[in-house]
């Protein structure tokens, strides 16, 4: 008897746990650069993984792998779209021969609160890991997420006026805002 108690046990157990596996195709990261001016620039980058896991309403666990070749610049055309897209992935951004995936992690429980998830994860950009912490809001089904991350801590150096002097109006500041939507 305590044997089939056990297995009922574990059974319950295995059983509260989903894993959701976001449709690759649809969830997408909108990325926002800007100077010191005020100007910006956006575009997108995609997914090769992304999962989450429930237990219940609990969200307990989640992995993001983002295929940094697929970066792309949405606000400009033409040439000036190509070069600005070569150079973010050149080594004095993001280096993405060498460093193809940025992953974000979390595998601590987050409840629903106030209609949102508050995560605390570790983001890891051109193989440098640190904290991060952000809400996932759920809206229809779907999930959204804004990520503000400090481009400095992960060696993306490139006229940032932390680093370097006299760059005027140049200077393109270190706070990089990630808007996340993620598509079941």
């Amino acid at each position: 008897m305590k044997k089939f108690l056990f297995t009922l046990f574990v059974l319950s157990i295995q059983f509260s746990f989903s894993q959701i596996n976001l449709d690759l195709e649809k969830s997408k990261i909108k990325w926002t650069g800007k100077k010191i001016t005020n100007a910006s620039h956006w575009g997108s980058l995609y997914f090769s993984e992304a999962n989450l896991v429930f237990d219940g309403k609990d969200l307990i666990k989640g992995k993001f792998i983002v295929d940094m070749n697929t970066m792309t610049v949405d606000d400009i055309k033409g040439g000036g779209k190509e070069r600005l897209e070569n150079h973010l992935k050149d080594d004095d951004f993001f280096g993405v021969t060498v460093h193809k995936e940025a992953i974000l992690e979390f595998n601590s429980k987050s409840v629903l609160k106030d209609g949102k998830y508050n995560i605390n994860g570790l983001l890891t950009i051109k193989g440098i890991t640190n904290p991060i912490s952000f809400t996932l809001e759920p809206v229809n089904g779907n999930y959204v997420a804004n990520l503000i991350f400090d481009r400095i801590k992960y060696d993306v150096t490139y006229r940032s006026g932390s680093l370097f002097e006299n760059l005027g109006d140049r200077m393109i500041l270190d706070e990089v805002e990630l808007q996340v939507t993620l598509i079941e």
